[in-house]
């Protein structure tokens, strides 16, 4: 344990439960649905409401081999040269094979698919992806279909949840196990304030961190709290540096900033054009997939035409579509490209990349468990070893779904008992940041560890990111502080820049290419030696430590693995 906590008023307020699972995506939903089933007490903590996480804003699909002719062995080998030589093989063995009944269960749960008139499940095809595989709901709501399902059956099923709930810090015995979490419920309810949630499995499924980012897909929760607050708890994250930039975000503007409207790659396995602004096509000769090449490959295509161009974005031509494909098959991307005055049956779309998943996260084995004991991970907080350098194309739900139940079953399995949190004495709590910060974190970050980066352009991040932190604590140790107040705001925003500063310490340390991280100074892949994995965790001290595997295989999640 690293004795780093937020600085918090004390628990208020307990409840006791066997599981607490952290978030309300299809990971967080699928393992409290699971743990429930099995008998286990299960509480679900939410920060907003419980479908206003990320996994409603997916469009695209959930990648199974379920159409005639596929197989899991092939979605596993587009899985591996997607993720550029660092996938954990058995990992990835794992997702495939499992998914495809696992979809079928989240169809028993009530979610409904989109089916071709023989009445089989549509399926499409996206960046990266030799087969046409990817489920779809809604034509481009996906995840609003899947989420709504779990909702609905989360509520059947009369869980308990807490919404509107931010988790600060993972609470643990006198023997350093999990013993349950504390949060602050925003708003009114059955409980408010600063409490805790005591069990001795605590889950993380808290999504992603775009929002350490000027312009993400990702929504205004996203704020990387699930891997702060694993850090803070002394578990090790890894692949942080390896951030997917969607290629096709819908191009707002310069200044534009927080959650960016999506175009799903579904548009481009439908048939949609890459081009510039006289409409020439760019992608055809600079992979064997054109369009549907893996997401790094095109987002660096766009950048650099974007830059010999001196513009700050490229067009997706989707005309040929027609109103009826449009209307009937991207109904939601049709409402948001007309909502901002841009008409895809008429005009080519705007589009730039920005931050949509991160690769790596909080590291885990094959049944979701961290380095802390007691302490599990799922869905995009966590670093499976499924993704390696980059996401293939809708492999997220997926994720989501098959280590949900895998952790479930090892929980129902192995049902700890629940032990007394222990009263936190070691260190001082964390100096919060004013919430006006957020901007100068998320300019920082874009700016320096954004699409493109360089030794000189990851320096000046470290540098601002230190900068930030070493202000914020010498105003903590003043004799006349003027710390931020305890509140949401100010734990995210300090969230944030500790997840900023790992991001930057682990992109400086990768002196290579590979998969989403670009560095110019280093543009090419070095296998021999860089195919490896970074393993990041908090020193006491409270700086990032970082260290380069022996092989590109994971170490064990715990000594006695």
């Amino acid at each position: 344990m690293t004795g780093i906590r937020l600085t918090a008023p004390a628990p208020g307020w307990a409840i006791d439960a066997d599981v607490v699972v952290v978030g309300s995506g299809v990971a967080g939903l699928t393992t409290a649905l699971r743990c429930a089933a099995a008998g286990l007490d299960t509480v679900v903590v939410t920060k907003a409401r419980l479908d206003d996480g990320s996994t409603r804003w997916a469009q695209g699909g959930i990648a199974a081999a379920l159409g005639e002719g596929d197989t899991p062995e092939q979605h596993l080998d587009d899985t591996l040269v997607a993720g550029a030589g660092l996938c954990d093989e058995e990992a990835v063995r794992t997702l495939v094979t499992e998914g495809p009944d696992a979809v079928r269960r989240l169809i028993t749960t009530g979610a409904h698919f989109d089916t071709t008139d023989s009445g089989d499940i549509a399926l499409t095809r996206e960046g990266g992806h030799h087969r046409r595989r990817i489920a779809h709901a809604g034509g481009d709501a996906t995840g609003a279909e899947i989420s709504r399902a779990l909702v609905e059956a989360v509520r059947e099923a009369a869980l308990h949840t807490i919404e509107n709930a931010l988790v600060l810090d993972l609470l643990t015995d006198a023997e350093g196990r999990t013993a349950g979490v504390s949060l602050h419920v925003m708003g009114e309810g059955q409980h408010d304030g600063v409490g805790a949630v005591r069990a001795p499995s605590v889950v993380l499924a808290t999504g992603g961190m775009g929002q350490v980012f000027s312009a993400t897909t990702n929504p205004s929760v996203s704020t990387g709290d699930g891997v702060a607050l694993a850090l803070r708890a002394g578990a090790e994250v890894s692949d942080l540096e390896f951030v997917q930039f969607h290629p096709t975000v819908l191009f707002l503007g310069a200044d534009s900033e927080g959650q960016q409207p999506l175009v799903s790659e579904a548009v481009r396995g439908e048939g949609a054009h890459l081009v510039d602004a006289t409409g020439t096509r760019f992608m055809a000769g600079q992979h064997e997939l054109a369009e549907l090449a893996p997401r790094d490959i095109v987002a660096k295509a766009i950048t650099r035409q974007m830059h010999e161009h001196g513009t700050e974005h490229m067009y997706l031509d989707a005309r040929h579509f027609g109103a009826r494909m449009w209307e009937q098959r991207f109904p939601t991307i049709l409402a948001a490209c007309r909502a901002h005055g841009i008409d895809p049956v008429t005009e080519p779309i705007p589009v730039a990349p920005a931050a949509h998943y991160a690769s790596g996260g909080i590291r885990t084995d094959l049944r979701g468990r961290t380095t802390v004991p007691g302490l599990y991970a799922c869905g995009e907080v966590a670093c499976t070893g499924v993704h390696g350098a980059n996401r293939l194309a809708s492999n997220s739900l997926l994720e989501g779904l098959v280590f949900a139940e895998r952790i479930a079953a090892d929980i129902a399995e192995t049902r700890p008992p629940r032990t007394e949190p222990a009263r936190s004495t070691d260190g001082e709590p964390v100096a919060l940041l004013a919430p006006e910060t957020r901007t100068a974190i998320q300019r920082t970050m874009t700016r320096g560890a954004g699409v493109l980066r360089s030794a000189g352009s990851l320096a000046a991040a470290a540098e601002e990111l230190e900068a930030l932190h070493r202000t914020a604590a010498a105003d903590a140790d003043a004799a006349d502080p003027k710390d931020a107040v305890p509140g949401v705001d100010s734990w995210e925003v300090t969230n944030l820049l500790l997840v900023s500063r790992v991001l930057v310490a682990a992109a400086r340390e990768r002196e290579e290419t590979r998969g989403c991280h670009w560095r110019e100074d280093r543009p090419d892949r070095d296998d021999a030696h860089w195919r490896r994995h970074l393993v990041v965790r908090i020193a006491a001290d409270r700086t990032p430590v970082a260290h380069r595997t022996e092989t590109a295989a994971f170490p064990p999640v715990r000594p006695a693995d």
